[in-house]
């Protein structure tokens, strides 16, 4: 029942009127009104127990001229309604609902103030205070007072049905999108965000509103399980990040879209101490594709961008929000081991380019340069990645006449299959810091070459002998009769050195051997490298160098 169309309104009468008056005014209205509703009136106000209903539905405790300027005020300028005070708890329930049923415009800022300060006059109504109020008139009015106080409780429930209808109205006067933003100003304010219990009409307002947004929700929710699955598919199917990216980026605004509806009943639901079952299993779809992503495919941009929504938009759902929040600590700690290798990458990448980096001039009188550097070698004006480089020899040759030292050439080849490059050196100095640098660039690169090698199996020769994971195979010549092949695990050979060789051969047995020349054949430094780490670090394999 609006206040406009209450009986006590429509007969312009008081509650402290009695029945004589009563009659005189129906008479008196029926003049310039319709006689049967004036007669109703009449009768709801003379009946004790019809009464009742329009004396709670109408501004009780408020003498008749206030009632007067208050209902002027509602006519004429319904916004100004809010600022009135000095009103008893139901009065301003009332009259509230009567000015939100008027507002001449709406958005969601103003309904959701007055949806709260409805809520808020109707959650202090004490049905004892009322009846006190409801009696000292009718001790005025000379109808008899109400010893029911169950009768007062009835009513006030069907004021709380008035309300929410009212409330309804206005809602549903509002765009879709100005309706959800109301309706979670007014939850998120009248709870604390969720931390407190809120009036008894916003958990009203919030069941309504549930059952109107299901249809919303359920559809929402079946559209991120088949983007879930969709991209779950993608990534198992090992498609780019570019393929990725908008996948992602749509499942993450379609669930924003979804929590922005869902957003109200969260927080009303945290304010009641429940969980929301939609909830947690739209979070658990996202959260568990982001745990697939990075554990099976290392995708951790991706699973922190998933992980960082689903923070923002369940903070409202407390076990979701903690799990979200150990999960993005955890993938946050990743990103940062992540930034810190990288950045050790980088540095020992520098590093590496300036240990390798070494250039000279070569030549007495023409010279050329001899350049080393991450981008290759450079010599007589021909460049050599270092990657393309398969095979390395270098050594220094002494010179003499009559036993007289006469100095010493040092050579350096490398190249792949059958190109090469040949350097001859004079100087010492050039010679050394260049086959430093040969070293660490390619040198190092091609013993792990070998080692991975011969972990999957692969055997190399190296002049008569053959190399493999488990030792080598060495010939032992005969004067008559084909040449003998041992296999000799490394446990039972032997290395050393002799002029500008390298040797090995099988312990006590000094016809089982093979001599390498370091300037004659390929890769022998790096042959004989991988041995004496091997022999240093024990082992029955040579590839356990590679620490698997």
């Amino acid at each position: 029942m609006d206040l406009l169309q209450n009986p006590f309104h429509i007969l312009n009468a008081s509650p402290r009127d009695n029945r004589r008056r009563i009659m005189e005014l129906a008479d008196e209205r029926s003049l310039l009104l319709d006689s049967s509703e004036c007669m109703d009136a009449r009768s709801d106000l003379t009946n004790p127990r019809k009464r009742l209903s329009a004396e709670v539905a109408w501004l009780p405790g408020i003498g008749p001229k206030r009632v007067g300027e208050v209902l002027s005020l509602l006519k004429s300028s319904p916004t100004d309604l809010l600022a009135v005070d000095n009103l008893s708890s139901i009065a301003r329930a009332n009259l509230l609902a009567s000015g939100l049923a008027r507002l001449p415009d709406h958005n969601a800022d103003d309904v959701a103030e007055w949806i709260l300060e409805i809520s808020w006059a109707f959650e202090d109504l004490d049905p004892e205070e009322l009846s006190v109020i409801i009696n000292e008139e009718r001790v005025v009015s000379g109808f008899p007072e109400v010893s029911d106080l169950s009768a007062v409780e009835a009513e006030i429930q069907e004021r709380r049905r008035h309300y929410r209808q009212v409330i309804k109205s206005a809602l549903d006067n509002l765009s879709p999108k100005e309706l959800v933003e109301a309706v979670t100003v007014a939850v998120e304010s009248a709870t604390d965000n969720g931390e407190e219990h809120g009036p008894i009409l916003i958990a009203d307002l919030i069941d309504s509103y549930e059952v109107e947004a299901q249809g919303f929700l359920d559809k929402e929710e079946g559209n991120i399980r088949a983007l879930v699955e969709k991209l779950r598919a993608v990534v198992d199917a090992e498609r780019p990040d570019s393929t990725l990216a908008p996948m992602v980026n749509q499942l993450i605004q379609v669930v924003k879209n979804w929590d922005t509806v869902a957003q109200p009943i969260q927080v009303s639901t945290k304010s009641r101490g429940l969980d929301h079952d939609a909830s947690h299993r739209v979070a658990g779809l996202v959260r568990g594709l982001a745990i697939h992503m990075f554990n099976e495919h290392g995708k951790l941009d991706f699973s922190q961008q998933l992980t960082n929504m689903l923070q923002e938009v369940f903070a409202e759902v407390g076990e979701v929000a903690e799990r979200t929040a150990e999960d993005a600590d955890a993938l946050g700690e990743i990103a940062e081991q992540r930034v810190r290798l990288i950045e050790d990458a980088k540095n020992k990448a520098e590093e590496w380019r300036r240990e390798i980096t070494y250039e000279a001039d070569v030549g007495a009188i023409f010279k050329d340069k001899l350049r080393i550097s991450p981008e290759g070698i450079e010599w007589k004006g021909r460049r050599w990645d270092l990657d393309s480089i398969s095979r390395v020899r270098w050594g220094g040759t002494r010179h003499s006449v009559n036993g007289i030292p006469t100095g010493t050439t040092y050579s350096i080849i490398f190249g792949n299959g059958s190109n090469y490059a040949s350097i001859e050196l004079k100087k010492e100095a050039i010679y050394s810091n260049f086959i430093d640098r040969l070293w660490r660039a390619v040198g190092v690169r091609l013993l792990t070459e070998y080692l991975e090698g011969l972990r999957d199996g692969k055997k190399y020769r190296f002049g008569s002998a053959v190399m493999s994971d488990h030792g080598m195979e060495l010939e032992r010549k005969k004067l008559f009769g084909s040449n003998e092949r041992v296999f000799c695990r490394w446990g039972e050979l032997v290395i050393w050195n002799g002029a500008g060789v390298f040797c090995i051969g099988k312990k006590e047995d000094k016809k089982l051997a093979a001599t390498f020349s370091y300037q004659e054949e390929d890769n022998i430094h790096v042959l004989e490298a991988a041995i004496r780490m091997f022999w240093k670090r024990g082992g029955d394999r040579l590839s356990c160098l590679l620490g698997e």
